[in-house]
């Protein structure tokens, strides 16, 4: 899934092997966020709201994380 980031940047997070992995588009390439660990139980829809909890100090008010394309 591409999942925006209070229009900041987008991730690609997917699962690998059972596990949740996120990727940051850069120029050319996708880099993998070895720094971002999910919980094992964590479902599809529950990704946003983790990130959210991740990420919040880069919201402004009234912005949020949400899912833009499911693959």
């Amino acid at each position: 899934m591409k999942v925006d980031i209070y229009g900041r940047f987008q991730l690609d997070v997917i699962q690998e092997n059972g596990t949740w992995v996120a990727y940051r588009q850069e120029p050319g390439k996708k880099v993998k966020l070895g720094e971002l660990v999910f919980p094992e139980d964590l479902k599809p829809d529950e990704v946003p709201v983790y990130l959210d909890d991740i990420y919040h100090e880069l919201a402004r008010p009234g912005q949020t994380v949400r899912i833009i394309s499911v693959d």
